[in-house]
């Protein structure tokens, strides 16, 4: 068994899931984007759909101080008593964990409540009694080594309502985290995630009798992992269970689609896998790969065209609304205080295409990014579109030219040359303007310089619109992206 293929593509990871009905949902980090914490929908675990986010206003989240792979980190979604829950730490504020409940998973979501334990990845579940339990990841503290922490709360005050427990380390991995606990049967499990989001992640798991523990690892640990393989997907981890309607279990966790040469490189990210999971000696299994229902030779498209904004475009460490407003001809998006700002959606395919008509007043243009420091522009100013390659703190012009009123910015994710043991790779970004003559190259660049292997950091590429000063003017936005490169609207 080996995974192929993410259900949910692109830079989603530490997905949580549960279930309501025959209704599954399913919630991922959002890091220094808002809208925060997306939210989707799905009824087969296969094909999901974005039905909002849960964190999506300024009064829940701040996210003004988050750089590169700040903010959000590793939401627990759950349904208890009617009510859906969602718990998460903000990495870039100093106040605890965040807790928000609502009657319906599109929203709208209460104001969030603080909990003022120190610690990342939250996780909630209920005892036999009713009462709420926190479980977390916790930094070493008291001479008690790092580890799974569990303690009750109030979920609607934030109020610790008793003593902390020291649950489990797992099985000796680095980074004991995301932790979920429930209660299956006569037993409560601890599943983890151990190892490192890199290429030695896993999932372990424990149980017990009591939810106090002692809790005992599994034998066979881990269920997951993929370290020291060559299978296509790599960094596979930070796991959550759920029951089927028919009493049937699967499981969704993150993993990477690594390409190119030794190391390997990924840019898209951690993105949602799903297998089932079947149950040996009271443990998990996991068994079949869960494919997507759409096939890899099927292109995707989107244009942003509406009233309002595709719940998929996010802005970086602000709201939306705070740049952007729609006009008669588009939406325009204003730089900040002289603070350049972005504004877009994800790379959810190995390949893509990316067309945009601006109008730009200032500095501004079509951007493919994994963060500031590491992006390709096809930036205008002065009528001249300049074809710009950022790596840390070096922007390299590759080429430009004069900018004709009918052309049009285009981004082209394609196909590395060579292959085997050639350097270069995983992706080809070429930059450049197409009009009724064709597409005219100003550069291309190496996709691995925009890899998480080089940016470090953990989320992935998002192709959208900058603006450095003044404002852009989106006429339009297209973006195609497809798995298979040969998929004739990415060859046209």
């Amino acid at each position: 068994m080996s995974a192929q293929r993410p259900v949910l593509p692109g830079f989603h990871p530490d997905p949580s899931i549960c279930r309501v009905g025959s209704t599954y949902y399913l919630v991922t980090s959002s890091f220094e984007y808002a809208p925060g914490v997306p939210i989707f929908r799905s009824g087969d675990l296969r094909s999901w759909e974005q039905i909002g986010s849960v964190l999506d206003r300024p009064s829940q989240l701040d996210v003004s101080t988050a750089g590169p792979s700040g903010g959000i980190f590793a939401p627990t979604l759950r349904h208890h008593d009617g009510r859906f829950w969602m718990i998460t730490t903000n990495w870039s504020d100093d106040g605890g964990q965040l807790i928000v409940h609502a009657d319906d998973p599109a929203g709208p979501w209460s104001e969030t409540v603080r909990i003022p334990v120190m610690g990342i990845d939250p996780d909630l579940a209920w005892d036999d009694d009713g009462t709420c339990l926190m479980t977390w990841t916790s930094p070493a503290e008291d001479g008690v080594p790092s580890g799974i922490r569990s303690a009750p709360i109030d979920p609607l005050t934030g109020e610790i309502l008793g003593e902390t427990r020291w649950l489990w380390a797992g099985t000796g991995g680095k980074f004991p985290e995301g932790p979920h606990l429930y209660r299956i049967g006569e037993w409560w499990y601890l599943l983890i995630a151990e190892g490192g989001t890199e290429r030695g992640h896993a999932v372990t798991i424990a149980r017990s009798r009591s939810v106090s523990g002692p809790f005992e690892g599994n034998p066979a640990n881990p269920v997951l992992t993929h370290r020291g393989t060559d299978l296509p997907v790599q960094n596979t981890g930070h796991a959550d269970l759920v029951q089927r309607p028919d009493g049937s279990w699967a499981i969704v966790y993150h993993g990477v689609r690594a390409r190119g040469s030794s190391p390997e490189w990924h840019v898209l990210g951690r993105e949602t896998f799903a297998d089932e999971v079947s149950w040996d000696d009271g443990w998990p299994v996991l068994t079949a790969h869960l494919e997507p229902n759409a096939a890899a030779d099927v292109a995707v498209r989107e244009e942003l065209a509406g009233e309002s904004l595709p719940f998929s475009w996010v802005a970086a460490s602000r709201f939306p609304a705070e740049i952007a407003v729609r006009e008669d001809d588009g939406w325009r998006i204003t730089a900040k205080d002289g603070d350049p700002v972005f504004l877009g959606r994800r790379q959810e395919h190995l390949f893509a295409r990316v067309r945009a008509r601006l109008d730009v007043d200032g500095v501004g243009g079509l951007s493919v990014r994994i963060d500031p420091r590491h992006a390709v522009d096809l930036e205008v100013s002065g009528g001249t579109v300049r074809a710009v390659w950022g790596i840390g703190d070096v922007r390299h012009v590759l080429g430009e030219r004069a900018l004709g009123a009918d052309d049009v910015l285009e981004l082209r994710l394609e196909p590395a040359p060579g292959g085997g043991w050639d350097p270069r790779g995983p992706d080809r970004i070429a930059a450049g303007v197409a009009d009724g003559t064709g597409f005219t190259e100003l550069g291309a660049v190496d996709g691995r310089y925009l890899s998480t292997e080089v940016a470090g950091g953990m989320t992935g590429r998002l192709v959208g619109v900058v603006s450095a000063s003044g404002s852009v003017l989106v006429r339009s936005f297209e973006y195609v992206g497809a798995d298979d490169p040969e998929v004739e609207e990415l060859t046209r």
